[in-house]
């Protein structure tokens, strides 16, 4: 059987669904919304769920320490363990100081990537880069309006930008869908 075959034979099995796709799309989508619209249900409930996956991991690397490590290797694994469950335990027990961190983290994120994009944008001057730069400008701005009134929006600032990023993962696999449900037959 050749590549070809297979290609064919896997756009064909993505072909049929496309329907999953357009519903997985659309829920997420939805689910975008409903973080937007409770941006402050959804930054305590992504920053709880942070916590206990990061406790959760720490019980894995503190077993697979005992387990499977010795020597230096053990000490690692072991360290690696204790900060995810110091941290895990931190967010699930003051979620909003953890929603305060992670909003700081975000805003240092985005003025930083929005200088790069600029920077970047500036020297490489490739085909439209003014967008490019306009993009970095609106990045370091936002980061700017968070750090300037960190405290009221560390709130809602998480639950909002999940929510942005999942309407955007939607209208992604949404546009997929379409785009798979055009393609010519095999």
């Amino acid at each position: 059987m050749s590549i070809s075959e297979i290609f064919k034979g896997a756009l064909a099995e993505v072909r049929k669904s496309w329907g999953w796709f357009l519903a997985l799309g659309i829920a997420l989508m939805a689910l975008g919304v409903l973080c937007i619209v409770k941006a402050q249900t959804a930054t305590a409930f992504s920053i709880l769920a942070l916590g206990w996956v990061l406790m959760i991991s720490a019980l894995f690397w503190f077993v697979s320490a005992f387990l499977t490590f010795n020597g230096s290797l053990f000490f690692i694994c072991l360290l690696n363990a204790l900060i995810r469950g110091a941290v895990g335990y931190l967010l699930v027990r003051h979620p909003n100081a953890g929603a305060e961190g992670v909003t700081m983290v975000l805003a240092i994120l985005f003025i930083v990537g929005g200088l790069f994009r600029i920077i970047g944008a500036s020297v490489i001057k490739f085909p439209q880069w003014g967008l490019m730069v306009f993009a970095g400008l609106v990045s370091v701005g936002l980061g700017v309006f968070v750090i300037m009134n960190w405290s009221a929006t560390s709130t809602f600032f998480v639950g909002i930008v999940i929510g942005v990023d999942l309407i955007f993962d939607g209208a992604a696999l949404t546009a997929f869908a379409a785009a798979i449900r055009s393609l010519p037959g095999a």
